[in-house]
Formats: C-alpha cells, structure tokens, sequence
C-alpha cells in the first residue's frame, strides 16, 4: 500500500467515523435528553483514531497474508 492510497484511506475513514459519530450523539441527545445536539468533540476524535488504526491494520492484515 502506498502513500497515495493510506491517506484516501485515511479520508475516507475519517469522513464515514465523523458522520456516523454526529449522527450517532445528536440521535442519542435527541432521543434521551430532548436537545439533539451534536458532539464535535468526540467526532473528531474517534474519526482520527479510527481513520489512523484501521488502515494500518488492513495494511498489516495484508503484510501478513503475503499480498
């Protein structure tokens, strides 16, 4: 895997975390609190953690396969 391809997986990563984190916490302060308001915080912040380990991992998994 090269660079090109780690940061589109990166990317879009990123951007499906970040979307379903926002829908997730607005759903959820909606529902239980009546407010619906969006963690951005939390968003960012599972998006980068996410859109850092689970490319690596896939790159690992394929490292390890032989491919």
């Amino acid at each position: 895997m090269n660079i090109k391809q780690y940061v589109f997986d990166f990317v879009l990563m990123f951007v499906i975390v970040f979307v379903v984190n926002l829908a997730v916490t607005f759903l959820y302060t909606l529902i239980v609190h009546g407010s619906g308001i969006m963690d951005w915080e939390s968003a960012i912040r599972f998006g980068l953690m996410l859109a850092i380990i689970l490319p690596w991992m896939r790159r690992a998994e394929k490292k390890q396969r032989g491919q």
